[in-house]
């Protein structure tokens, strides 16, 4: 979907479809009749965005291939469906049983990192509407924590100037604009948006940026005004915002035996404490002392509460966006719902089968599309 900045510029506004399971060209497209066009008519909209998912063969087939590019464009097309930006956050198998680490590998210090990403890239040119200004891709924040030797800084930092060289590339030989956006996240190498800044500070900004996850921001207790600013004056663009809620909890002990059904083997769900104490999964944290209260790392549906006493971080994501549609221009166009964690829910908030997840999705977009017009409405 579209919507219109206050100032009158064009936000896309799509989901991501890492919460579905195919790694695939045929699973990619059976995607778009089961989930995507069901989505679309839910919301009686003409066009609908996709955050587009592809592990890393999908990735490197569709690179390798242009007749294949051009047939998941026109089966976008033939859809009412757009791409502008693509999450290349997680390599592959999003979706198995168990993921917790695995996701933040390979890193940034590896040359199949960077692989991954500049294919990505490749598709992502011809997949982009003509009409659109540019293209974004998530990434990790270079690494999980530990380990992180000055070898592994130095290798990043040459991948991250190969990453800018290769975009360059593609601009100069397309005319499209990709930039890539990495994704502060709690545990790892870049954590807060003020590590965004310190550590990303001499990459190519025309091309390289930060992509802002609204749940990480949250679990960070990062004030979202507090938080752009130092991304502003590290000249550090928001390529991507990824509007994502996480849960919050006043009394972890009070409220043990609810959170204890959000404890799952699939995700890794870092849990931090408002008073700074932090535990890098909630099982981890339920069978410790964290003092309350807490964020925990699990996205939550946008448009439903979760269940007393369990709350969520919705004004979080209600700051970030009132910020955005206030300012004179957008410093963000790119939009994209990320709640992939609908399968593992609690057994009674979790989605019965794919009608019900579609009605789920067109919720959680129904409600961000009308935040941000009633932010709208309000400046003008």
């Amino acid at each position: 979907m579209r919507v219109r900045h206050s100032g009158g510029q064009p936000l896309h506004l799509s989901y991501c479809t890492n919460v579905h399971p195919a790694e695939d060209l045929p699973g990619i497209l059976a995607q778009l009749d089961v989930y995507a066009l069901p989505i679309r008519e839910r919301l009686g909209a003409d066009l609908l965005g996709l955050g587009l998912w592809l592990a890393a063969p999908a990735a490197a087939a569709l690179a390798a291939d242009r007749t294949a590019r051009r047939r998941l464009r026109a089966e976008l097309d033939a859809r009412g469906l757009e791409v502008v930006t693509l999450n290349g956050f997680p390599y592959r198998a999003f979706q198995a049983p168990v993921v917790k680490y695995d996701v933040y590998h390979p890193d940034w210090t590896t040359p199949d990192r960077l692989r991954y990403t500049l294919d990505l890239a490749r598709v992502l040119v011809d997949l982009l509407p003509d009409d659109a200004a540019r293209g974004s891709i998530s990434t990790l924040p270079l690494a999980w924590r530990d380990p992180w030797r000055p070898d592994q800084r130095e290798a990043a930092a040459r991948m991250l100037d190969r990453l800018a060289s290769g975009l360059g590339e593609i601009e100069g030989r397309t005319g499209r604009t990709i930039r890539v956006g990495f994704e502060p996240e709690p545990g790892c190498i870049v954590e807060t948006t003020g590590q965004a800044a310190e550590l990303l500070s001499a990459v190519d900004t025309d091309r390289l940026g930060v992509c802002l996850d609204l749940a990480h921001l949250a679990c960070a207790w990062e004030e979202p005004a507090d938080a752009l600013r130092p991304l502003a004056d590290a000249g550090l663009p928001v390529v991507k915002v990824q509007v994502s809620a996480a849960l919050e909890v006043a009394d972890p002990v009070a409220a043990e035996p609810v959170l204890r059904q959000y404890a799952e083997p699939r995700f890794l769900h870092q849990t931090r404490s408002a008073a700074g104490p932090s535990a890098d999964d909630l099982d981890l944290a339920l069978a410790g002392d964290l003092p309350g209260p807490w964020r925990v790392h699990f996205h939550v549906p946008l448009h439903v509460a979760p269940a007393p006493p369990l709350s969520s971080t919705t004004a979080v994501i209600e700051g970030v966006l009132r910020d955005l549609m206030s300012a004179d221009e957008p410093w963000c166009d790119h939009l994209d719902v990320e709640t992939y964690t609908w399968d593992v829910l609690p057994a009674d908030r979790r989605p019965a089968g794919p009608a019900e997840l579609a009605d789920g999705i067109a919720g959680e977009l129904a409600w961000t599309r009308d935040l941000l017009s009633r932010v709208a409405e309000a400046r003008s």
